[in-house]
């Protein structure tokens, strides 16, 4: 009969008698996965032997670890003989494995390898990553409400800039609803009025942070309209949320003093530029005063008869420039009148007559040659100062015959 008051200890050493009382539990084989494996300097092995549905901390001590062909490593599939115990200090059941045999890479390693590949073909890795803005308006927060990474994200952001927007969307971080809320949180957040968006947790093993190698996870973050830095908080391990998103900071604290400036330096660097933006316009101030100096000193402005003269002066040579090439279009002119003038003398029919030639029309005003001349015919002849009709006496063709 168990009494009614125990101690933790009593409690946690029944629990361990009850377990290593199972005698099919003190020699057992088990399949899974390795993960979070860690090969401490004693030499001891420590790592999470689980499955699509649970997981289970184990240990392999240094005598049992000489047997081991290969060292262990995260992802590789496994089958564990050992023996089920509790560890009373934490009050954990454990699997102790005496030995280790590789199966080949675990299952769940060579989605996400596959995954991996697949978003790369897509190019959701390669695209272009946008700055983060120098001074935000707000920021969005998407981790879980109660971790310390939500804690540690505040407590930087209010110390570097006190006084700005946070706005957190708290999610469940792991397990199997973990990718889900994530998704809602992110839709909700590209709705709110914020210019950068921190995602991700604190530390924890590779199964720990599968929530943030979820596709769906993944495509949305890519979705966003504003930078997003990823904070999942465990340097060793990169996720594919590390990967698109546009900045990867090696923990929280470190995603909030990318998101924002510092206050005071921000500060201090706006009164720097003032002073120099106010030396600046002094330096150009004095120029523009020494310049304005030296023309209102200028001869040309200070005596107002030299302008006067001087435009004069150009004035007059402009007058003569002028004559001098209307007298040679003048000239010209009368050269070309008078070619002219010669030619048409040539071609005037009275210029020939002066010289005592006539010429004799008919009555219908046409010309007349010798033999068109008709005796009883009336006939004009035309000298250079004037014409007469006279009537041919002139015997015909005919009558000359």
């Amino acid at each position: 009969m168990i009494p009614e008051t125990l101690s933790v200890h009593e409690l946690v050493q029944g629990i361990r008698q009850l377990v290593e009382g199972v005698p099919n539990w003190q020699r057992v084989w088990v399949k899974g996965e390795l993960s979070g494996v860690k090969h401490h300097s004693s030499g001891h092995w420590y790592f999470v032997l689980k499955d699509e549905q649970a997981q289970m901390r184990t240990v392999m001590f240094r005598r049992d670890a000489a047997t081991l062909s290969a060292p262990l490593r995260d992802g590789m599939s496994v089958l564990v003989f050992g023996r089920v115990g509790v560890f009373e200090r934490d009050g954990q059941t454990q699997l102790y494995a005496s030995m280790v045999q590789d199966v080949g890479a675990g299952e769940q390693f060579q989605k996400l390898e596959a995954l991996k590949k697949k978003l790369y073909a897509e190019g959701l890795f390669s695209a272009p990553k946008r700055p983060v803005p120098r001074l935000p308006r707000a920021v969005g927060v998407i981790t879980s409400g109660t971790g310390a990474a939500r804690f540690d994200i505040e407590t930087v952001i209010r110390r570097r800039f006190p006084g700005m927007p946070v706005t957190l969307f708290p999610v469940l971080v792991q397990g199997a609803e973990a990718p889900r809320a994530i998704v809602l949180a992110l839709k909700e957040a590209y709705g709110r009025p914020l210019d950068v968006l921190i995602v991700g947790r604190g530390g924890g093993s590779k199964e720990d942070l599968m929530a943030f190698n979820d596709e769906a996870v993944v495509r949305m973050v890519k979705a966003s309209p504003v930078p997003v830095i990823s904070a999942v908080g465990h340097e060793i391990d990169t996720t594919l949320v590390d990967l698109v998103a546009d900045l990867r900071a090696a923990t929280p604290s470190a995603a909030a003093e990318l998101a924002v400036p510092e206050r005071a330096s921000l500060v201090e660097w706006l009164g720097q530029v003032n002073q120099r933006l106010r030396g600046a316009l002094r330096h150009r101030i004095e120029w523009e005063r020494t310049r304005l100096s030296g023309w209102t000193g200028h001869g040309v402005l200070t005596d107002g008869a030299r302008i006067v003269s001087s435009r004069r002066q150009q004035v007059d040579r402009l007058e003569e420039r002028r004559d001098r090439a209307m007298e040679r279009l003048l000239h010209g002119a009368r050269l070309r009148l008078d070619r002219l003038q010669t030619g048409l003398d040539a071609l005037n029919p009275s210029a020939v007559l002066s010289r005592g030639y006539t010429y004799i029309t008919g009555q219908d005003g046409q010309t007349r040659d010798l033999e068109d001349i008709r005796a009883g015919e009336q006939y004009e002849v035309h000298w250079y100062n004037g014409s007469y009709w006279m009537i041919s006496d002139r015997p015909g063709k005919e009558e000359d015959a």
